[in-house]
């Protein structure tokens, strides 16, 4: 265990990635052809066409109850119907009151808005919020709605469907790509998004590249990955009183003092980091201030390089 130590950080810096998080690139997967068959809900938008019957068809909205006005019909009740159920129904309605003809389908019906059964997608996106579900949905697409993804975005995206709340799916994709690429999943009504953030390590102090590096979730990162990925010390470093402090379970934080030095040299073990480690390289002789200088200037996001880390 180390000295507590304290010093005066100021970063500067924009995020360093390549490209926008805005959009998600088309990628292979399951393709849906067809609109899913959801059932019609109170406040959903139905579209009804009866061939060669203009006057017949039109937009008609589902009540609270779960009825709806249809023309010559009045009040017939459509929720818990999917849209070929409600045709049929229709239909049969019309030719029971003799206003078509028995024997042929005439009446064709839309869910053409999904009022009150929008899908969530939230987390890392930069506008979060319920979209709703006209048609069909695709991840790609609802992911470019909410604005794109965050810069701190995990590398996985975990879908929770309506019909099976208690088996959530998992979704793995390359961030890294420009824009990312993310698999062809069909999302539908009543769904949930969640684009969880990714773990992040911070680096400062007397080194090329400090800011925070983005966990991907699959390879550890060490304090001797780190310093490469932060172009090690830079003049003067202190690289043998360099500082580890990690927040514990309870809170508090804990401060290691450490030597890169002999960690580069495998006279020390390598030390796996989590989640919130910041690592501090000491310039030889500089003035040290207090720890709490470290916690604000991490603070201010948008001053902080971010950087996602590329693993072969």
């Amino acid at each position: 265990m180390g000295t507590r130590f304290a010093c005066a950080v100021a970063f500067s810096g924009v995020l360093l990635l390549s490209g926008s998080f805005s959009g998600a690139q088309q990628a292979s997967g399951v393709v849906a052809a067809i609109a899913p068959a959801i059932p019609i809900g109170a406040g959903d938008l139905i579209e009804v066409t009866v061939f060669g019957q203009s006057d017949l068809s039109g937009r008609f909205r589902i009540n609270e109850k779960g009825d709806v006005v249809i023309p010559l019909l009045g009040l017939v009740h459509m929720a818990g119907m999917t849209a070929d159920d409600a045709a049929i129904d229709i239909n049969a309605r019309y030719i029971q009151a003799q206003i078509l003809n028995a024997g042929q389908q005439h009446v064709t019906v839309f869910i053409s808005e999904y009022a009150t059964q929008g899908i969530l997608v939230n987390g890392e996106v930069k506008t979060p919020g319920v979209f709703p579900a006209l048609g069909v949905r695709m991840l790609n697409d609802l992911l470019t709605a909410a604005g794109g993804l965050t810069p701190t975005a995990s590398s996985k995206i975990v879908i929770t469907h309506k019909s099976a709340p208690d088996n959530p799916t998992t979704i793995e994709y390359n961030p890294e790509a420009v824009p990312p690429l993310v698999p062809q999943v069909q999302i539908l009504p009543g769904d949930t998004i969640l684009v969880p953030r990714a773990g992040i390590v911070y680096i400062a102090g007397n080194v090329t590249r400090s800011g925070g590096y983005v966990l991907d979730g699959q390879h550890s990162m060490t304090v001797e990955k780190l310093m490469a990925l932060a172009g090690w010390g830079g003049r003067a470093a202190a690289l043998d009183h360099a500082h580890l402090v990690r927040t514990l379970g309870n809170g508090s934080r804990e401060d290691v003092e450490l030597s890169v030095n002999r960690i580069f040299k495998g006279k020390a073990p390598d030390i796996v980091l989590k989640d919130g480690d910041i690592v501090w390289i000491p310039t030889s002789r500089g003035k040290l201030v207090t720890e709490q200088a470290i916690s604000s200037a991490l603070g201010i996001g948008t001053s902080i390089a971010i950087y996602r880390t590329q693993f072969q």
